[in-house]
């Protein structure tokens, strides 16, 4: 029926569902000590207490058809003496103000369908959560997963209760819980039903797996879709320009070799400033960091290309960074315009982050 629901549009509130995007990088190994973003954009590992446990996290070419990546975990380091803290989540976290068509903390607050495309070395059971950040309310559901991909399809019942704050700040999120502890397993599991956080409950479901149970577990997952309503529509793709962008909102990297990032101005022999300007007006003054800082070069009026040996900051907005090189031995000339680039087979780059 044209008048059920929503048929045209974007739908899939999920940013990088298809897993199109790794802009950090496409592959980190030797992960389970800290939280972070490593390689597909939008989505963060959470790890609970000190684990054992160890895996590569990564971007591979082995979709179910019509999408052709995914994000594939392999267990490298078993952990079999799990602590009660312990955890293992892989999370995409949404701005308040981005959700604000789940109506939800109203009366007229929407039933939400997150869909998947996921598969493993084995048979094993995990658990979806949404969790309403705001307000430290959560409703999950268990899905299996087999050795086939299978798209699992899981609606979620609408909370009238405790309305999302409107605004840049993580606000709501989607959890795949993956392994866990007592501290988050002794408790009741609740299938989808909206309940104040109780962290004994959330991966309480009876015959859950663990990521960490063996060296050989791997777990695939792709085509996330998470819409309005209480049917799983197709998984909408977006180009992966389209994709990009909205990533660039939250991560952008500058990198490779010979590569122009900004024009210059020195302002002493030995120090020169230029701006990047963003792609897209980032969610917030985003936090930098720099790799290979002797990798930069600048060249100047002369024509030269003189190699720096520090990178720093100077001034940071949501939409440009103003950044300073330093070069050794002079061969600047104060209020003179130049180029700044990275190295050729050098290591420079420049990573921005924005995240929620």
């Amino acid at each position: 029926s044209i008048n059920s629901g929503q048929i045209g549009g974007r739908r899939n509130i999920v940013i990088n569902g298809e897993m199109k995007v790794a802009q950090r990088s496409t592959s980190v190994a030797g992960l389970g000590a800290a939280s972070g973003y490593f390689t597909l954009d939008r989505w963060k590992m959470l790890e609970g207490a000190a684990s054992a446990g160890r895996f590569t996290m990564a971007q591979v070419a082995d979709g179910p058809e019509g999408i052709a990546n995914c994000l594939k975990l392999s267990t490298t380091t078993a952990d079999t003496s799990i602590a009660a803290g312990e955890y293992l989540i892989v999370q995409t976290v949404f701005e308040g103000q981005d959700v604000q068509q789940l109506k939800k903390g109203t009366a007229s607050a929407e039933q939400v369908t997150v869909s998947f495309w996921v598969k493993g070395n084995a048979a094993a059971l995990y658990v979806c959560e949404l969790n309403d950040v705001d307000n430290t309310r959560v409703i999950t559901q268990s899905f299996a997963v087999t050795t086939s991909w299978n798209r699992i399809e899981l609606t979620f019942a609408a909370d009238t209760s405790d309305p999302l704050d409107d605004d840049n700040a993580g606000s709501f999120a989607i959890n795949i819980w993956l392994h866990a502890g007592s501290d988050n397993t002794s408790g009741t599991f609740a299938v989808n039903t909206w309940n104040d956080l109780t962290a004994a409950n959330r991966y309480a479901v009876a015959n859950r797996t663990s990521i960490f149970d063996a060296t050989s577990r791997t777990f695939f997952i792709t085509g996330i879709q998470m819409e309005i309503g209480s049917t799983a529509t197709d998984f909408e793709s977006r180009s992966y320009g389209e994709e990009l962008a909205l990533c660039q909102r939250y991560c952008y990297v500058v990198e490779g070799t010979s590569k122009p990032i900004a024009t210059s101005l020195s302002y002493n022999t030995a120090n020169s400033n230029g701006v990047v300007p963003f792609p897209v007006t980032m969610r917030t003054s985003p936090s930098v960091t720099y790799a290979g800082g002797t990798d930069f070069e600048i060249t100047n009026g002369a024509g030269g290309a003189i190699q720096t040996t520090s990178v720093g900051n100077y001034l940071i907005s949501p939409v440009a960074i103003e950044f300073t090189t330093t070069v050794s031995g002079g061969g600047l000339t104060a209020g003179q315009a130049g180029l700044q680039r990275t190295k050729d087979g050098g290591t420079a780059k420049i990573t921005l982050s924005a995240e929620l």
